[in-house]
Order: structure tokens, then C-alpha cells, then sequence
């Protein structure tokens, strides 16, 4: 039962929620500030982490349908050329095409329970805000084949997650939410954009058209990197100019270290794809690595696990400084 409960977890790529749960302590901390509802703060987060999740799902469904049709029936094939961290559980057996999606169903329906209980409490610009980020959900694998999945995502965790928790917390959706939600917005955007670079070589051969691949090498495509980097911590700086809160909010520059250290790893693996980053003491919590390793997936995940840190660690020190600007 309990390697049953594991293997959906890692089916649902758990491993990627705290990009959900930290974008979403930002918004909840400045709501509670605000003198908004907690209770709603946190069940808002429930749902949301649910919607990821059945994202998850989906789109490795997706991913296997196309799979298919590009490769030969046989398994050993397939795990030999598909991805180390993605659609593995349908290849090998582990879970079948109907069982995934009703997992994607489960998540979905719970999300959406929640959702019809927060219409009735706080109104219907609860279903909107819903029905947009939903559609996303749902088709989001298809937004990823036509260079829109970071378009998707910052829609995802920019304005629909701080609008929408700062209206089932405090019923009003202030202009500031919108700055407040760029930094965190931008470091998860890094995160996925990693992902695309990592997928250079498999997205071309796959026919996926993403906005890494628009170049002629991932090499190249370092220098949306380098953008999305400098504006993550230069947006910092509107929370104050706009005067959303103190300077304490600068305290997230204390992880530009980490940034850079996760470009020299982008650097070191768009020379050589088999690379394996040099395992440092900040890059702490690298979960699962004897399994990864088994996998022979080091050089992918560790430089997934460095750029999901670095946004963890970003959003917690901008956290900190939300709340003592407020002291």
C-alpha cells in the first residue's frame, strides 16, 4: 500500500510542488498582513497543489500518446529514448493509460470541489479565475508544443495564483498583488525553461517547438537564462519603488550565489549532456538521489533540484522580508 502511495506520488512529480507551495507563501503571507482569512489562505493552497499535480499527470500522458507514435513497441526502446523523470510509470507498466487519468480526474475533482465552495463564500470570480487556470491545466501539453508553456505557467503562477488567493483571503484583488507576484513568478518560469533546455535534443526529435529550441543550440539558448535571471531580481526592486513594502524584500538578493551557480551548471551541461554537477552543500534538499542515480538521471535532476531550490530559498527570504517590513 505504502509503495503504491509512493509510486503516485512520484508519477504526479511531487518533487515539483514546493515551486507551488512557496509561490503561494508569498501571496498568503502579504494577504494574512492584510488581514486575511487564513483558513481559506490554506485550503486555497490544497487546491492548488492538487492542480499541479493533475497537471503533472496530464501532461506525461500527453507526452506518452506522442511517444508512441514516434518509436517502435518495444519497451526497452522506450525507456532508452524517452526522458529519465517523465511518463517511466506508463512505459514500464507501472500505472495504465486509464489509471493515469483517472488520477488526473481525482486531482482535478478535488481542486474543483474546493473551488464550488469558495464561489459560494466569496463569489463567482472565484469560477473565472478557476476556468482560465483550468483550460491551462487541462491543455497545457499542447501549449508546450507550440512555445507557450512559458507563457502558461507565468499566467499560472503570476496573476491567476495572487489574484486568486488574495480574493478568497480578503475578497479584493489590489494592483500590488500583480508586482508582488513577478520575482516568484520569473524564478518558476527558470524552472521550466531548465526543463526546456535539458529537453533540447528530445523536443526537436519529438517535434515539440519550445522557446529554448528556437535556437540553434542549447548553448545559445542560455541567454533567455541570463534574462529571465537578472529580471527575477531586478523586479525585486518595484516591490519597493511601488512601495508594496520596506527594502526588508531585498534580503531574496542573498541568493544570487545560487543563481549563478546554477547557470555554470546550464553552461557545463549544454557542452557536455552527461555532466554531473559537482554535489554542493547549498544545494540542499536533493531528495531520492539513490534512486535518481539508479536512473542514471543525475545530470537531469540534480540541475532540476538546483533550479527548484533556488526559487524555494528566493521566495522564502522575500517571505521573510514581507514579514519583517510589517514588524
Amino acid at each position: 500500500m505504502i509503495s503504491r502511495f509512493v509510486s503516485l506520488l512520484e508519477c504526479s512529480r511531487v518533487f515539483s510542488l514546493p515551486t507551488t507551495v512557496f509561490s503561494w507563501l508569498v501571496i498568503f503571507t502579504y494577504s494574512v498582513i492584510n488581514s486575511g482569512n487564513v483558513w481559506y489562505g490554506l485550503l486555497c493552497l490544497i487546491a492548488v497543489c492538487f492542480v499541479h499535480m493533475g497537471t503533472n499527470v496530464m501532461d506525461d500522458f500527453f507526452d506518452y500518446k506522442s511517444l508512441i507514435k514516434h518509436v517502435d513497441f518495444d519497451k526497452k526502446e522506450y525507456l532508452k529514448n524517452t526522458q529519465n523523470t517523465k511518463c517511466r510509470y506508463l512505459i514500464s507498466g507501472v500505472l495504465t493509460e486509464a489509471q493515469v487519468l483517472e488520477l488526473a480526474g481525482v486531482y482535478f475533482l478535488i481542486a474543483g470541489l474546493i473551488g464550488l465552495f469558495f464561489w459560494f463564500k466569496c463569489g463567482f470570480l472565484v469560477v473565472k479565475i478557476g476556468a482560465i487556470a483550468g483550460f491551462i491545466a487541462v491543455f497545457y501539453s499542447f501549449l508546450s508544443k507550440i512555445r507557450l508553456s512559458e507563457f502558461a505557467i507565468a499566467l499560472m503562477y503570476g496573476p491567476l495564483l495572487f489574484s486568486g488567493v488574495s480574493y478568497v483571503m480578503t475578497k479584493t484583488i489590489p494592483w500590488e498583488v500583480f508586482v508582488l507576484a513577478a520575482p516568484t513568478m520569473i524564478m518558476t518560469v527558470i524552472l521550466l525553461y531548465i526543463h526546456s533546455i535539458m529537453d533540447f535534443d528530445y523536443d526537436l526529435k519529438e517535434g515539440h517547438y519550445t522557446v529554448a529550441n528556437i535556437f540553434n543550440s542549447q548553448l545559445d539558448s542560455l541567454i533567455i537564462l541570463r534574462v529571465f535571471l537578472i529580471l527575477a531580481y531586478v523586479s525585486l526592486f518595484g516591490i519597493c519603488i511601488f512601495d508594496i513594502s520596506n527594502w526588508q524584500v531585498l534580503l531574496a538578493l542573498l541568493t544570487i550565489p545560487l543563481a549563478v551557480d546554477l547557470y555554470k551548471s546550464m553552461m557545463e551541461y549544454s557542452l557536455d549532456n552527461n555532466s554531473i554537477p559537482e554535489h554542493k552543500w547549498f544545494h540542499f534538499p536533493m531528495e531520492n538521489m539513490e534512486h535518481i542515480e539508479k536512473l542514471k538521471a543525475e545530470n537531469f535532476m540534480i540541475r532540476m533540484y538546483q533550479s527548484r531550490n533556488l526559487m524555494m530559498y528566493f521566495s522564502l527570504l522575500l517571505t521573510l522580508g514581507l514579514i519583517l517590513s510589517n514588524l
